[in-house]
């Protein structure tokens, strides 16, 4: 299992996400400083840090996407796994957007909703940090996007193909 996109031998996917992430918790780390009587300042970084996070993550998603749909076999754990890193990451993908919709307006704001912006920011990170464990899990133990030797290839799973039964046939039980 490998990656379709890369730079000089290296998987582009796990290169970019380190920047939404850090665009992520800088949002929710100065929307936690506005909230709590820190220099409105604070606020305003967080927007444009809330807005790089969503750019940033759009970027990361595309090489991400194409791994998955064409680098991971259908019918494999990784295969499912991704999924469901993608769909932890689209989430919170979704909430920063919204968070970025509902605050723009407000970046110069004197009395900022930043209470807002940081519940919002808190269940993006949350829905991140799902989304890297499942990312880990890709890397780690599905090897995604890992070059093998080849004696480690001898021993990675392959897909195992579906047996179409007839409708109404159940498996039979030898023994």
């Amino acid at each position: 299992m490998y990656s379709k996109v890369k730079v000089a031998g290296h998987p582009l996917h796990p290169m970019l996400v380190g920047f939404p992430v850090a665009m992520y918790v800088a949002a929710l780390v100065c929307f936690a400083a506005a909230q709590y009587g820190a220099d409105l300042i604070w606020f305003r970084i967080g927007v444009y840090a809330n807005v790089a996070g969503v750019c940033t993550a759009l970027v990361a998603a595309i090489p991400g996407f194409i791994d998955w749909a064409f680098g991971v076999p259908a019918g494999t754990p990784a295969k499912s796994t991704g999924m469901l890193h993608m769909l932890a990451n689209v989430a919170a993908l979704l909430v920063f957007a919204v968070n970025a919709y509902l605050i723009w307006g407000e970046r110069f704001a004197t009395n900022p909703p930043a209470g807002q912006a940081l519940a919002l920011a808190a269940i993006g990170v949350v829905l991140t940090g799902i989304a890297g464990f499942l990312g880990w899990r890709m890397v780690q133990t599905h090897h995604v996007g890992v070059d093998l030797t080849p004696e480690q290839q001898r021993y990675e799973p392959r897909p195992q193909p579906r047996v179409e039964r007839p409708s109404g046939e159940r498996p039979r039980h030898i023994g």
